[in-house]
């Protein structure tokens, strides 16, 4: 029985992985999931807002967690490092975002707030919110502020 199943224990989330959770190296990894052929060193970079340094140290943890593959090569005679999310750590990172869901879940429930069939908060009037509790429009991106399409 997973932890967050047993009453005494409801709100233990085992499943937050101390190694993603960490805020640069979530970045990395959101980065590469979205990216699945890889990216260069400097644009998971600038995507991440990270330095040079920072960047390579989270990458070598991550590299270490085998969450991440690094490839060093050359494009038109410059050296270059690709990175990767390996098989696994697409895996481990997938069923990270699953326990995080249940996170917000449990928290938006504990809360008081209502939730919708897919387990989305939503407001009073029955609109779905995002995380920051800003209603969203019906393909779930956050309308607060816009003027709506004509």
């Amino acid at each position: 029985m997973p932890t967050s199943d047993r009453p005494e224990a409801r709100f233990s989330y085992e499943g937050l992985d101390r190694i993603i959770h960490e805020r640069a190296r979530l970045s990395v990894l959101t980065s590469l999931v979205s990216h699945p052929r890889g990216l260069a060193f400097p644009d998971l970079k600038r995507l991440c807002g990270l330095t040079d340094g920072n960047l390579s140290r989270h990458l070598a943890v991550l590299q270490e967690a085998d969450l991440v593959s690094l490839e060093k090569g050359y494009d038109q005679n410059r050296p270059q490092t690709l990175c990767r999310l390996t098989p696994s750590g697409r895996t481990r990172f997938l069923d990270y975002l699953g326990v995080l869901e249940q996170v917000v879940r449990d928290a938006a429930q504990a809360a008081g707030k209502p939730q919708n069939a897919a387990g989305k908060p939503q407001n009073a009037a029955g609109k779905p919110q995002n995380a920051a509790g800003k209603t969203q429009g019906a393909a779930g991106h956050d309308r607060s502020g816009l003027a709506e399409p004509v």
